[in-house]
């Protein structure tokens, strides 16, 4: 228990020093095997986890996913969602604001990525949004709020990280994101109905689209719900496994891309840099992780909370608020990945000894991410948003996301009350 605690101390100060998370994680996990037990064998292990890892036939989902969520951006799908949200809910008071949330809805559906969800809808969605009178503080809550839909519906990057680190099935995880993201829509749209019923002058009605115009809009769509059906439904219907079903993902994304003319050699070699390039990052995080969680799982730390529990007859349940609350507190000063990775190797062992599905966990996490994601000081979509309005102050952004993490938070709260938001549809499925 010492041992972990001060690796964990450790990781924090190297952390918050801004050394890389990579080399924190990996330099503290090897300097404790090497502690407890010796060099030879620290090496060892060390060296087995960067092996393993690079031959690992499963983390190829990574590479292709982020490709596929690469050739979505550049084939401008999103413009055609946001006009076919639009169309439908653009005539409600703070209709703007809703249609901004499907479209990032549908647009991280096939992208996988909140930032990048982020970046691509505040240049889709702001400025229609600022030419109809609505307030910053409501147009830049919404894009940054919306955009963490990107890793809770799948395809999601950290849903596929969470299931390689913890040796989750990834399709399970997958299946377990549809109802708590339908049901994030849903709570985000309330919420902008609320503000602007409050105050109306925050976000009102644009004209009404007709009947013609929002069958031409939904026709333009087609090319998502395709990819979306292909993929998703191949990986459910057991035509092919997750890994195959990204590769189809990415080789489809990239026929569309063709077909729209928004590739060329330059773009693409662009593309495939950028891929490899963030492919590579994720690569050296999770070896690293995977090294310092070998060491947390050779102390006596899982075994050593989950007996403090049950000495201490403490619920399940309250465990579970408290990891929860520690998650949010986390993902006000740290970014989000870095969480994840950081704390799984601690708490998913005590987790899953309290008889937790270790799929709902998983879509927890992921919520507390999304919440970290907009979430003061370090929320990374709201600098997002920020950087790409500097019109906008920091304030009115910071101001313009509270509404929605309270949201973000009582989606928490009904999947900690209520697993089976998350745990029905992988059962029906029977995954």
């Amino acid at each position: 228990m010492i041992e972990a605690s001060l690796g964990l101390l450790a990781m924090l100060i190297l952390a918050f020093a801004r050394v890389p998370l990579a080399i924190a994680m990996g330099l503290v996990g090897f300097a404790g095997l090497w502690w407890m037990r010796g060099m030879n064998p620290a090496m060892a292990s060390v060296t087995s986890t960067v092996y393993e890892s690079g031959f690992e036939y499963t983390l190829s989902v990574v590479p292709l996913f982020i490709l596929m969520g690469n050739f979505v951006t550049r084939a401008g799908m999103s413009r055609e969602l946001y006009r076919a949200a639009y169309t439908l809910v653009g005539h409600f008071r703070g209709g703007l604001g809703m249609a901004t949330v499907m479209a990032c809805a549908g647009f991280g559906s096939v992208c996988g990525s909140s930032i990048a969800t982020a970046a691509t809808m505040t240049k889709v969605a702001y400025p229609s949004m600022k030419e109809h009178g609505y307030s910053g503080q409501l147009a830049a809550g919404a894009i940054a709020a919306g955009g963490t839909l990107g890793i809770l519906i799948p395809p999601s990057t950290i849903l596929v990280i969470y299931g390689l680190v913890t040796e989750t099935n990834i399709g399970k995880l997958f299946a377990a994101g549809f109802l708590p993201g339908i049901l994030a829509v849903v709570m985000m749209c309330m919420t902008i109905a609320y503000l602007t019923w409050r105050n109306p002058e925050m976000g009102p009605a644009a004209e009404r689209s007709s009947w013609s115009e929002r069958f031409n809009a939904l026709k333009d769509v087609w090319s998502v719900a395709v990819l979306f059906v292909v993929v998703m439904g191949g990986i459910y219907g057991g035509v092919f496994t997750t890994t195959e079903g990204a590769g189809i993902g990415a080789f489809g994304a990239f026929v569309i891309a063709i077909l729209r003319g928004t590739l060329n050699v330059r773009v693409t070699l662009e593309i495939l840099t950028d891929s490899a390039r963030t492919t590579g990052m994720l690569f050296m995080i999770l070896v690293g992780a995977l090294v310092f969680a070998n060491f947390i799982n050779f102390t006596s730390m899982p075994s050593d909370l989950k007996n403090l529990v049950s000495s201490n007859n403490i619920s399940p349940m309250t465990v579970m608020i408290a990891i929860c609350a520690i998650y949010i507190v986390l993902g006000a000063a740290m970014e989000e990945l870095s969480i994840v990775l950081l704390t799984l190797p601690v708490f998913f062992p005590l987790v899953v000894g309290l008889g937790f599905d270790p799929v709902w966990f998983g879509i927890i996490i992921v919520l507390v991410v999304m919440i970290g994601l907009i979430s003061p000081p370090v929320g990374m979509n709201m600098f997002v948003v920020r950087n790409m309005l500097p019109e906008l102050s920091t304030m009115t952004v910071f101001k313009g996301v509270l509404p929605f993490v309270y949201t973000l938070i009582a989606v928490l709260a009904l999947l900690v009350a209520f697993p089976e938001i998350a745990l029905f549809l992988p059962r029906a499925l029977k995954l």
